[in-house]
C-alpha cells in the first residue's frame, strides 16, 4: 500500500486532541450540517507521500484518534479513540491531511442525507433537493470545495446515491478489499470503504495508494460496458432514457442478466436490517427517542426480522451473488445511479421512502454480491445533477475507474 503505514495507531501527538464540548460552538462551519469537528486541517499528514495537499472529510464512522465516534447521533458519542481507523492512518501516511469529521445520516441507515440531530446539508449542485447520504457530509464538504476528498462507507449505496445527486464521482470497493477496521459497522457482510471526489483523477489516485494496483484482472472487452434495459427502466423514464443514450452512445452490448430483482431486493432488505439490529439493537433499545421517526422506524422493523427468516435471506443472496459474480466476469454493466433524481428537501415522507426503495433495487446489486461500482456525472436531466454507474467483477476497482473517465470523455 503506498504510502500507508505499517501499523495504523495513532502518533501521541495527536492523542492529546479532544472534542469540543460544544459541537458547532464558535466555528461557523459546525452549524451547517456537514462537519462535526473541524480543523485547519484537524490532523495534519507527518510527512509528504502521493496525496500532499489533498483534504480528506471523514465520514462519522471511522474512528479519528483522540476524537469520538459520533454515528450521526448525538447521545452515542462516548470517549476518544485511542487510535486511527485503518483507512484514516493510511490516507494520513500517503500525505492527506483530515480536514474534519463530516455527518452522517444516523447510525448510516438512510439515503437522504436527512439526520434528526444535526439537520441535513445542503445540496450545492441543486440547493431545493436532499444530498443524499448516508455519506451526505462527506460528499457536501467535497461539492463545497471544502475537502478533496469524502471519505465514507457504502453499504447499500451510501456513497453512489450522494455522488450522483450532487454532480460527483464515487466509489464503492470491493467488499473487504480494504479493511474496516476502525469503522463503526451497520451491516458487516455489506459494509465497505468508499470515497467521493469532484474529479476522476483525485478518485484514481485514492485508489492507487489504498488497492493494490497489481490486483487488475483481465477484461474481455475493455473498450464497451453491457447495459440491460430491463434494469434501466427501474429508473426514471427521463433518466433510463439517458442511460440507454450514452449506452447506445459508447456501443454498449446489450444483454439479458436475467435479474430477480424483487425477490433479491427483499433478500438484502431482510439481511441487511439483521445485521443492522444485531449492531445496534442494544444500545436502541436502551436510548429510546434518540433516533429521527425515519430511522427509528427502520431499525423497529429490522428488530422483527428472525434468524430464520435471515437465514433464507442469505441463501438467497448467496445464489444470487454467484449469479452476479458469474455474468460479469471480465465484463462491466451500465446502468443508472438511482431511480430518481434527489427529491425536494421537503418532499412528503411516503414519497421519499418510495424513491428510496426504488433507488435500493438498483444499488443492491453490488451490494448483496460484494462487488465494486464507480458513479460518475451524467449531464444534468432538466438542470438537476444525475449519475451512471459502472459495475464490475471483484477486483474490478481500478478498471471500474478507467472505464468511467473513458465513457465521461466519450459522452
Amino acid at each position: 500500500m503506498a504510502g500507508a503505514p505499517a501499523d495504523p495507531a495513532a502518533p501521541e501527538a495527536e492523542m492529546s486532541r479532544h472534542e469540543p464540548s460544544q459541537p458547532g460552538g464558535a466555528d461557523d462551519s459546525l452549524a451547517n450540517g456537514v462537519w462535526r469537528v473541524h480543523g485547519a486541517p484537524l490532523i495534519a499528514a507527518p510527512a509528504p507521500g502521493a496525496l500532499t495537499g489533498h483534504t480528506v472529510a471523514v465520514k462519522d464512522l471511522y474512528a479519528v484518534a483522540g476524537f469520538a465516534v459520533g454515528a450521526g447521533v448525538r447521545e452515542y458519542l462516548g470517549d476518544p479513540e485511542p487510535r486511527h481507523a485503518y483507512v484514516v492512518a493510511a490516507l494520513l501516511g500517503a500525505g492527506a491531511d483530515i480536514a474534519g469529521i463530516a455527518h452522517t445520516d444516523e447510525f448510516a441507515y438512510s439515503i437522504t442525507g436527512a439526520n434528526g440531530g444535526y439537520g441535513m446539508p445542503v445540496n450545492p449542485a441543486a440547493p431545493q433537493r436532499i444530498p443524499g447520504g448516508s455519506s451526505s457530509g462527506s460528499a457536501v464538504a467535497v461539492a463545497r470545495g471544502e475537502a478533496r476528498i469524502g471519505l465514507g462507507t457504502d453499504t447499500a449505496g451510501s456513497i453512489r446515491v450522494p455522488a450522483a445527486y450532487q454532480g460527483l464521482w464515487g466509489i464503492r470497493t470491493t467488499h473487504a478489499r480494504i479493511s474496516t477496521r476502525g469503522v463503526l459497522p451497520l451491516a458487516p457482510s455489506f459494509d465497505t470503504v468508499g470515497w467521493i471526489a469532484a474529479d476522476p483523477h483525485t478518485l484514481a489516485a485514492v485508489a492507487e495508494c489504498l488497492i493494490p494496483a497489481a490486483q487488475r484482472p483481465a477484461l474481455s472487452n475493455p473498450a464497451r460496458p453491457i447495459v440491460d434495459r430491463m434494469l434501466c427502466e427501474v429508473a426514471d423514464p427521463a433518466l433510463a432514457a439517458a442511460t440507454l443514450a450514452v449506452a447506445e452512445t459508447v456501443e454498449a452490448n446489450p444483454v439479458d442478466l436475467e435479474t430477480e430483482l424483487e425477490t433479491w431486493f427483499t433478500a438484502f432488505r431482510t439481511v441487511q436490517a439483521h445485521e443492522a439490529w444485531a449492531t445496534h439493537g442494544d444500545w436502541i433499545r436502551a436510548h429510546p427517542g434518540a433516533l429521527s421517526p425515519e430511522v427509528a422506524q427502520r431499525f423497529s422493523f429490522a428488530a422483527g426480522i428472525t434468524a430464520a427468516a435471515a437465514g433464507a435471506g442469505r441463501r438467497v443472496l448467496s445464489d444470487a451473488a454467484t449469479h452476479l459474480r458469474t455474468a460479469l466476469a471480465g465484463r462491466m454493466l451500465l446502468l443508472p445511479t438511482t431511480a430518481t433524481q434527489p427529491p425536494d428537501r421537503d418532499a412528503d415522507p411516503a414519497e421519499l421512502e418510495a424513491g428510496r426503495t426504488r433507488t435500493l433495487h438498483l444499488t443492491c446489486l453490488a451490494s448483496l454480491a460484494g462487488l465494486p461500482a464507480v458513479t460518475f456525472p451524467l449531464a444534468p436531466v432538466d438542470g438537476i445533477p444525475t449519475g451512471l454507474c459502472l459495475l464490475g467483477a471483484p477486483d474490478t476497482d481500478h478498471a471500474l475507474i478507467d472505464m468511467a473517465r473513458h465513457l465521461a470523455a466519450a459522452i
